[in-house]
C-alpha cells in the first residue's frame, strides 16, 4: 500500500469524507487523489455511503470479534453462501444477510453463530474481506427495474448493475467478462464494468472462453516465455548431447496415442526373454529443456498442467516444446529420460534401471487401429494396418500377454476398476457440438496405462529407496465415516455390503465393483464408491496409493503436460548423476514440497474447468434434440428429484414434483417414494424422460419425466 494510500484510509477512518475534504485535509493534488480512491473503491479497500467514503471491506476491522476463521467464499446464490476454511475443517453455511456483499474467491474472515439453526452445524458471518476478488465471467441480463445488468457464473439470481461506459455494443445474453468497480455492503449494491466481450451464451464456445476468463486461467504465454521458446523452433537434438547417452534408436520403440494426440511424451518397446520380460517405457526428456530459473520453467511452474476441452487445449508448455522437440514424433530422433524393466514370466518387477537415452519412434500408433490388430474381427482386411505396423507388428502380441498377466497381479491385489463414463465430445468446423459418444476403453488403451503405471511405481521406488525429496502420487485409504454412509447406501441398494472392518480393504471394494458391472446399478455404485474415497493429490512424502494398492507410486510418464512429472525427471537426473542423498535434501526440499502444493491446486482447478466445459457442450448438443424421447438410468436421488443419465453420458434432471403427487419420501438417498401413488424410483433403474429445456450459459438440462 502506497504512503497516500494509507494516509487515505487514516483519515477515513476516523470519519467518513467527501472527495474535498480528503482533499483539503491530506492537501494532496485533486487528480492523483481522484485515481488513487477510484482504485481503492475497486479494491474494496474504500466504499461510498451517502456521497462520503468510508473503510472498505477489504480493510475493515472487527475488534469486536477477534475470533474470526480466515475462509474463502466458495459458493454464492441470491439468499445464502457458503465458506471453505482456510484450515481444511469444512464448510461454513453464510446466510445472505451474513454475506455482506463478499463474493467468490474472496479470502474472508467468518465469525461463528452461536446458535446455529441447524443444531451441529457451522454458520456465521462474514465480518472482514481481507483480499477481494473482483474480476468474474458473466451473463448480461436485465435488472428488475429493466437496467443492463450482469449475473456472475455460478451465482444464480444475483445482478449487478452495469456502468454505461464499457457497456456499448453488448446485448442480453452475451458472456462477458468483467470487474467490480464498486462495492456496497450488500450485493445490490455493487456496480461492475465490462472488460471482455465473448459472444452469445447460446454457444458453448463463447461460454467457455468466459469460464477460462473468470477463473484467470493462463491462456497466452509471456513475452520472455516466447523468446525462450522460439529457440526451439524447428530444433533437433544436440548430436554432442546424444552422444553421452545410451542410443537406443537401433530398438524397435513407438508410441500408441489417440489419432488427434500432438504432444506425444511416452513410447514404449517390449522384448520377450527366456526368464520373462524387458520392458522399456520411454518418456520425453523434458527436464533438459525446461532448466530451473528459466521463464519457461516459471511458467511451468504457475500453469502446473495442460488442460483439455472439447477440442482444445491450454498447454502447460509452448508448443515449439509441446509439438516439436520434447514430442516423441514419429521417425524424429528424440532426447528421452528411459525405465528400463526386467520382469519375471508372470510379470511381476524383477528390476528396473532409469537411464539418460536417444530413442527414435518407428510409427506413432493410435488406439483404435492397435485395438483392431490384438483382436481382429472377421473378414475386416488388416492389410493395410499390418503394413504401417510393420517394424513393431511382432510385439504386439508379447504387449498383450504381458497386460494379460499384469491384469491377473492387479485383480490379485485388489486395484480398483472404477467404470468412469467418459464422453467424446464431437464438433463440427464452426466448433459447435454435433454429437456425443461414451468414450470406450479397449486392450490397447488399458495396456499402455499398466505399463505407464509400472514406469511410474519404479520411479517412486527409487525416490524412496534412495531417501530422495521427491513428489509422490498419494491416494490415502477413505476415512471412517464416508464408509459408514457407502455401507449404508449400497445396503439400501441390496448389495451385500457389512465390511469386517470400519475401513474396507480393496478387495471388498473391487469385488463389490466387479458384481455390479455391467449392471443397471453399476453407475450409481461405481460413482458412490469414487465419491466416498480420498482425492488423489500430490504430496512429498510416500504415503502409498490405496486405489491401486501400492506401497509406491508417483507420476512420471507426463512431463510434457504435468509438473510433477517434470519435477521429478529433474531430481532422478540429479542422483543418476551421484549427488549425495543430504546434497538431494538441502537442494530439492523446498521444491518438492512446493511443487507438491502448487501441482494438487492447479489439478483440482483444471478438472474443474474440464468437466464444467464439457458439461456446456452436452448442453448445446442436447438444446438440438429439445422435444425428442429417451430411456435413461436413474444416477442421482434428492428430495427435489432425481439425475437420468443417458447412454451418451449426457445427465440431466427431474423434479420431484413431475414424479410425486405427495410430499416425496427419499429413502438412505437411493430412492424415491410417493406415498400418495406408492410409486417408486431407484437408483439403477430405467426412465423415459423427454428433453425440456437446456441452459448453454449453465451446463444444464433438464428432462420430463414420460410416464410409461
Amino acid at each position: 500500500m502506497t504512503p497516500l494510500q494509507k494516509s487515505i484510509l487514516n483519515a477515513v477512518k476516523r470519519r467518513p469524507m467527501t472527495l474535498r475534504e480528503l482533499q483539503n485535509n491530506l492537501q494532496v493534488d485533486n487528480s492523483r487523489l481522484r485515481t488513487t480512491v477510484s482504485a481503492m473503491v475497486a479494491t474494496g479497500e474504500l466504499s461510498m455511503r451517502n456521497g462520503t467514503y468510508v473503510p472498505g471491506f477489504a480493510t475493515y476491522e472487527n475488534a469486536a470479534a477477534p475470533n474470526t476463521i480466515p475462509c474463502t467464499l466458495v459458493k454464492l446464490a441470491a439468499r445464502f453462501g457458503f465458506a471453505s476454511r482456510d484450515d481444511g475443517e469444512g464448510d461454513i453455511f453464510i446466510p445472505g444477510r451474513a454475506l455482506h456483499g463478499a463474493m467468490p474467491n474472496d479470502k474472508i474472515n467468518v465469525k461463528l453463530f452461536d446458535h446455529p439453526r441447524v443444531e451441529g452445524s457451522s454458520e456465521g458471518e462474514v465480518v472482514e474481506v481481507t483480499v477481494p476478488n473482483n474480476r468474474f465471467a458473466g451473463t448480461v441480463c436485465l435488472s428488475e427495474d429493466g437496467r443492463m445488468a450482469v449475473e456472475p457464473d455460478g451465482c444464480r439470481d444475483v445482478k449487478f448493475l452495469l456502468a454505461k461506459q464499457g457497456s456499448e455494443g453488448v446485448h442480453l445474453g452475451d458472456k462477458v467478462g468483467f470487474l467490480i468497480t464498486h462495492r456496497g455492503n450488500r450485493h445490490s449494491d455493487h456496480r461492475a464494468a465490462v472488460v471482455e466481450k465473448f459472444g452469445s451464451s447460446d454457444y458453448a464456445s463463447e461460454c467457455a472462453k468466459a469460464i477460462l476468463y473468470g477463473r484467470s486461467v493462463r491462456q497466452e504465454f509471456p513475452p520472455e516465455v516466447l523468446e525462450e521458446a522460439h529457440a526451439y523452433d524447428n530444433a533437433t537434438i544436440d548430436p554432442a548431447e546424444a552422444a553421452k547417452r545410451l542410443d537406443l534408436r537401433g530398438i524397435p520403440i513407438f508410441t500408441i496415442d489417440s489419432a488427434e494426440t500432438k504432444d506425444i511424451d511416452d513410447a514404449i518397446s517390449l522384448q520377450k526373454l527366456d526368464d520373462g520380460y524387458e520392458l522399456g517405457v520411454h518418456i520425453a526428456d523434458v527436464s533438459h529443456y525446461v532448466r530451473p530459473g528459466s521463464a519457461l520453467n516459471e511458467e511451468a511452474f504457475e500453469r502446473a498442467t495442460s488442460i483439455y476441452y472439447a477440442d482444445k487445449v491450454i498447454p502447460m508448455l509452448p508448443t515449439q516444446l509441446s509439438n516439436g522437440i520434447c514430442s516423441l514424433n514419429e521417425g524424429e530422433d528424440r532426447l528421452a529420460f528411459s525405465c528400463l524393466m526386467r520382469l519375471d514370466e508372470n510379470g511381476e518387477i524383477r528390476s528396473y534401471k532409469f537411464v539418460k537415452s536417444v530413442i527414435c519412434s518407428r510409427v506413432k500408433g493410435v488406439y483404435k487401429e492397435i485395438n483392431a490388430l490384438l483382436e481382429p474381427e472377421e473378414g475386416v482386411d488388416l492389410t493395410d494396418l499390418k503394413t504401417k505396423y510393420e517394424a513393431v507388428l511382432d510385439q504386439l502380441p508379447t504387449m498383450d500377454e504381458l497386460y494379460r498377466k499384469r491384469l491377473v497381479l492387479r485383480k490379485a491385489r485388489g486395484a480398483m476398476d472404477i467404470e468412469s463414463n467418459e464422453a467424446k465430445l464431437v464438433m463440427d468446423e464452426n466448433g459447435r457440438c454435433i454429437d456425443i459418444v461414451k468414450r470406450d476403453r479397449g486392450t490397447s488403451e488399458c495396456m499402455i496405462e499398466e505399463f505407464m503405471l509400472l514406469a511410474n511405481q519404479c520411479a517412486a521406488n527409487a525416490g524412496r529407496t534412495n531417501k530422495a525429496p521427491f513428489v509422490y502420487r498419494v491416494h490415502e485409504a477413505p476415512d471412517a465415516e464416508k464408509m459408514e454412509k457407502l455401507s449404508a447406501t449400497l445396503l439400501a441398494c441390496g448389495l451385500n455390503a457389512k465390511f469386517k472392518n470400519p475401513i474396507p480393504t480393496q478387495l471388498e471394494l473391487a469385488a463389490l465393483l466387479d458384481e455390479t458391472r455391467g449392471q443397471p446399478i453399476q453407475i450409481p455404485v461405481h460413482t458412490g464408491i469414487l465419491r466416498s474415497m480420498q482425492k488423489a493429490r500430490y504430496a512429498p512424502q510416500p504415503l502409498g496409493h490405496y486405489g491401486l494398492v501400492l506401497a509406491d507410486y508417483a507420476h512420471f510418464t507426463s512431463p510434457i503436460r504435468r509438473y510433477p512429472d517434470l519435477a521429478i525427471h529433474r531430481i532422478l537426473t540429479e542422483m543418476l548423476n551421484g549427488v549425495s542423498a543430504s546434497q538431494l535434501q538441502r537442494d530439492f526440499n523446498e521444491f518438492a514440497q512446493q511443487a507438491s502444493e502448487k501441482s494438487s491446486k492447479q489439478e483440482v482447478a483444471a478438472v474443474r474447468i474440464e468437466r464444467d466445459v464439457e458439461d456446456l457442450y452436452k448442453a448445446e448438443y442436447m438444446h438440438n434434440h429439445l422435444g425428442e424421447v429417451y430411456t435413461g438410468t436413474v444416477a442421482g436421488i434428492t428430495p427435489r428429484g432425481v439425475f437420468v443419465e443417458l447412454d451418451n453420458t449426457v445427465e440431466g434432471f427431474v423434479p420431484a414434483a413431475q414424479l410425486c403427487k405427495g410430499e416425496p419420501q427419499v429413502i438412505d438417498g437411493v430412492s424415491m417414494l410417493d406415498p400418495l401413488t406408492g410409486k417408486s424410483w431407484m437408483l439403477g433403474s430405467s426412465m423415459k424422460i423427454r428433453v425440456a429445456a437446456a441452459d448453454v450459459a449453465l451446463g444444464r438440462i433438464d428432462f420430463e419425466y414420460m410416464v410409461e
